[in-house]
Formats: structure tokens, C-alpha cells, sequence
């Protein structure tokens, strides 16, 4: 999937070339799409050295929150709805609280350490699993609800943003944060439509309904404030939140004896190793997409949806984010490039820019999390875990666009 992906960028910027070349007379095509290359290459190493040091920061204090037992104390705390939604699952199951830790690492923002993670989990449930090539319901679940990727605190997007000169680069934590909730809700929606889950359980009601009516009064406080005050507010609590989560580690991890300095070499020595091995796929897919940049090939599709989008008579200024949106069910790594792209091009702070790092903080890569998790099991029949992962990564682009426009529509 990723090799037809990656040679298709090529594919795509080679036949526009040819075309700008032969029918509008612009040889210079071919040398734009070759500085691409070079420029590309510089720019992935210049985001690997934060992502070297942002992976191996989180992962640090990820392992000083396993070890103060923050994580089983998750496990405990979720085993009730947990045992609802996955009624196959026993009591005390490995794989729940590997789940937890999962779905802990996802909402830190932390895509690349969760899948490790995730991929023990997708194990353990297979060991319960009773038929070994078709996808049980608990494994639906899991998949579905980590395509939907609920994101608290998207660490990796504030670096990217931090790495492009963004001057407030946690100014995008409240739209993740809505955007990902309404991915996470209909991903968990649609799960429970096709298993029959009963989700008016009272157990299930209590930890939903809190949750429902505190992000409902949240947003209601944030209907009656400016694009202004919106994108403020985003910025004081995507501060407050990172540096409180730190210290609630530290905090814990004290109290509970843990050895936290230690601890968190231990944890950030695994950073190190996850981070180094991202660089061949981040300079394979920066320079892709640089090409297809270069070669006027993107600038052409995106021309003709903006188009259909102005027949409608609607506003096109997030066509410019959609590479990432199309490209993020097939690729995480071809999203990112994405991303990071439309930063370079258009500005940090661009409408496109922000909406492309709210797409990319509250979605995620749908084909490439089912090919791995399932793949790595041996799981041949994914029965409805796809329809319900792209419904849920839909949901989640739509949301991202709608909250832009709500926060930083009239303001950028």
C-alpha cells in the first residue's frame, strides 16, 4: 500500500512535469522538482532533531507514570466500561491494561510509542480470540477506537509547529481536542450500532454522560467568546495542561518512591530508539511530496476542488489542508510531509496550516493501523472494523474544518 503510494507521488510528478514541459514550455520544472529533493532532505533532518528530542521527553515521563502505577491505576479505573464494551475480555485481562497504556500514549500525542504498545494489545486479544483469522469484537473495538485516535494533548503536532517557527505553537490544542472527540464519539458510535453494544448500560452512562456533559458546558462557555478569546484560551490551556501533566508525574511518581530521575533515563533511552527509526520514512516522504509540489501537480488537483468547493458557494480556504486529510487513512508518515509542507508553504499560521494540524491531530491512519495491528496477528477479515474506522476518521476531518472556522476564521 505505502510502495504504491509513494511511487505513485513520483508517478503523478513526473507526468505533470513532462506535460508543463512539453505543452506550456517550462524546462525549469525538472530543476524545481530536483532542489525539492535536496531541500526536503534538509528539512527531514531538521525536524528529526526535535522529534528526537520531543519522543524521548514524553516516553521519559510516560515510563515515570508506568512505574508510579498511574497506568494500572487507568486499568483499574476503566476495567468497569471496559468490561461492558468488551464483555469477552475477563477481569484483570494483560490486554486491558495494555490498552490503557495505549490509549494513554495516544491521547499524549505520542502516535509513534503508542504502537508498540498497541501492537502487545492486539496480541494479548488474540489470545482470546476464538476464531484466529476473523476479527473478534473486542479487537474491532480496539482497532476502531485507536484509528479514531483521541488526542488530549497532541505533544508531536506543537513540535512540528514549534519547528516551523509557530509563535504560539500550542495555539491548536482546543480544536484537536473538540475534532478528536466528535472521531472518537462516532467511531465508538458506530462500533456499538454494529455489535449491538448496549451503551444505555448505567455503568457505561456513568462514565459517558460526565464526560458528555462536561465537553457540552466547555462548549458552551466557548460559544460566547471571540475568534480572539478562542484561540487565547487555546493557547493557556495547551500550556497549562503539558506542564500540569508533568508535574502530576513527577508528583506521583514521588510519592510512590519511584526513583522519577532514573526512571525517566530509562524511558527516554526507548525515545531515542523509536525517534532514529522515523528518519528514512520522513525523508522518504518529505521528497515525494516535495516533488509533486514542485512539479505543479498538487497545486493542479487542489485547483480543481477548490473550484467544485466554490460552485457551491462556499469558502476554499481549507482546500490548501486537504493533502493531509486525503493522504492520512493510507499513510501517517506521508500525512505528516503533508503537513509540514503546508506549513512551509503557506505559513505557520495560515488558515490551511492550522486546519492541516487539527486534521492531523485528531485522525489517523486508518488503512496503515489495520493493515499493522491486524496484519501482525494474522487477522484476515476485518468484518466492519473498516466502515466504522473511516466513518469515525470522516468525522473527524469534518469536525476539524468546522472547529477552525469557529476558532480562527476571522481571526488568521
Amino acid at each position: 500500500m505505502l510502495n504504491g503510494l509513494w511511487l505513485g507521488f513520483f508517478v503523478v510528478a513526473a507526468i505533470s512535469a513532462l506535460a508543463q514541459w512539453l505543452v506550456g514550455g517550462n524546462a525549469g520544472v525538472f530543476a524545481a522538482m530536483v532542489e525539492s529533493i535536496f531541500a526536503m532532505a534538509k528539512l527531514s533532518v531538521e525536524v528529526m532533531v526535535l522529534l528526537f528530542g520531543t519522543l524521548t521527553l514524553w516516553l521519559g515521563f510516560l515510563n515515570i507514570a508506568e512505574k508510579a502505577g498511574i497506568v494500572d491505576w487507568l486499568g483499574k479505573v476503566l476495567a468497569p466500561l471496559f468490561h461492558r464494551l468488551m464483555p469477552e475480555v475477563p477481569r484483570g485481562h494483560p490486554a486491558l491494561g495494555l490498552i490503557t497504556l495505549n490509549f494513554a500514549a495516544n491521547a499524549l500525542g505520542l502516535d509513534n510509542a503508542a504502537t508498540p504498545i498497541g501492537l502487545k494489545a492486539m496480541r494479548s486479544l488474540q489470545e482470546l480470540n476464538p476464531s484466529k483469522t476473523i476479527a473478534s469484537n473486542a479487537q474491532i473495538l480496539f482497532l476502531v477506537l485507536n484509528a479514531s485516535s483521541l488526542t488530549l494533548l497532541p505533544v508531536t503536532i506543537f513540535m512540528y509547529r514549534a519547528q516551523q517557527g509557530a509563535a504560539d505553537p500550542t495555539m491548536v490544542f482546543l480544536p484537536i481536542l473538540l475534532a478528536t472527540s466528535a472521531s472518537t464519539l462516532v467511531g465508538l458510535l458506530s462500533v456499538a450500532f454494529m455489535q449491538r453494544l448496549k451503551l444505555w448500560d448505567p455503568v457505561v452512562l456513568a462514565y459517558l454522560i460526565p464526560g458528555a456533559l462536561l465537553l457540552g458546558g466547555f462548549m458552551a462557555v466557548l460559544a460566547g467568546l471571540s475568534a480572539a478569546a478562542l484561540s487565547s484560551l487555546s493557547s493557556v490551556l495547551g500550556n497549562v495542561t503539558l506542564f500540569g501533566i508533568i508535574m502530576l508525574f513527577l508528583v506521583i511518581g514521588v510519592l510512590r518512591k519511584v526513583k522519577v530521575y532514573e526512571t525517566f533515563v530509562e524511558g527516554a533511552k526507548e525515545g531515542f530508539d523509536v525517534a532514529k527509526n522515523l528518519l528514512p520514512y520522513l525523508v522518504a516522504m518529505l521528497c515525494a511530496v516535495g516533488v509533486l509540489r514542485a512539479s505543479g501537480a498538487l497545486d493542479l488537483i487542489l485547483e480543481g476542488i477548490r473550484h467544485g468547493i466554490q460552485w457551491l458557494g462556499m469558502d476554499t480556504r481549507f482546500v490548501d489542508a486537504l493533502p493531509t486529510a486525503l493522504v492520512k487513512p493510507f499513510s501517517g508518515s506521508a500525512a505528516r510531509a503533508m503537513l509540514i509542507e503546508t506549513m512551509k508553504t503557506q505559513g505557520v499560521d495560515s488558515f490551511p496550516a492550522l486546519v492541516a494540524a487539527t486534521i492531523q491531530g485528531s485522525t489517523e491512519t486508518t488503512f496503515y493501523v489495520l493493515a499493522v495491528y491486524f496484519g501482525a496477528v494474522g487477522i484476515q477479515r476485518a468484518r466492519h472494523a473498516v466502515g466504522c474506522a473511516l466513518l469515525a476518521e470522516f468525522a473527524g476531518v469534518v469536525a476539524a474544518i468546522a472547529v477552525c472556522y469557529w476558532f480562527f476564521g476571522a481571526a488568521v
